[in-house]
């Protein structure tokens, strides 16, 4: 049996809606409140229950787009909610994380901020018919984000135990930060490269078009 992704299927709005992948998607929307509910509790149990739900996120979020390329789901309802539920639950952990000050709120400016300029230059770029695809930074970046959230919603120190090696205590919450502050340098030089790809992609459509238009001159 081959495993090549099959391909994509014309469907209704209300197909997509309803098919596994974007189910998944909608799972991850509704699965933010209950990790903002045990962090929210703060006890070393309930962050512990925070960071397996919030692992299950990350899980549903490699599954949904796998199980899209490989049935032929890939959709436009599909394409819109899988980063919008990544961004939905950074930012509500982030801000809830300043909220209990375990993060500056510095950083999280930064990193929305960011994130927000970056989504509306995609939009942007959409409209005139330009595809700017994820760079290498952008990917460290999201990879790093997502191992920093983990280890903030942890948050507590724990005994980390190593055979034959002994033992050592690990501040959760500060390894968090460190990698939050590294996925910023990541975030600001990936955005370089989105506005440097978008810059180039206008221009080459422009030029594009403009030849078009002196061909149909000279005939």
């Amino acid at each position: 049996m081959s495993d090549a992704p099959k391909k994509a299927r014309r469907t209704s709005l209300r197909q997509d809606a309803i098919n596994v992948p974007n189910l998944l998607t909608f799972l991850r929307i509704a699965l933010i409140p209950v990790v903002l509910l045990f962090i929210a509790e703060g006890t070393p149990r309930a962050s512990f229950w925070a960071a397996m739900v919030y692992g299950v996120t990350a899980i549903t979020d490699f599954l949904d787009g796998w199980l899209a390329r490989r049935q032929g789901l890939v959709s436009v309802l599909g394409k819109f909610l899988d980063p919008l539920a990544d961004k939905l639950l950074v930012m509500a952990v982030l801000v809830f994380l300043v909220h209990l000050g375990h993060v500056p709120a510095w950083a999280v400016i930064l990193l929305l901020a960011r994130e927000l300029s970056i989504t509306s230059l995609r939009v942007i770029a959409m409209s005139e018919g330009v595809v700017i695809a994820a760079g290498q930074g952008g990917k460290d970046k999201t990879a790093l984000q997502m191992v920093a959230l983990l280890m903030l919603i942890i948050h507590h120190p724990y005994d980390v135990h190593f055979v034959g090696f002994g033992s050592f205590r690990a501040d959760f919450n500060t390894v968090g930060l460190y990698l939050l502050y590294l996925s910023l340098f990541f975030a600001f030089t990936s955005a370089g490269e989105y506005i440097k790809l978008f810059v180039e992609a206008v221009e080459a459509k422009e030029e594009r078009l403009r030849q078009e238009d002196e061909k149909q001159k000279a005939g």
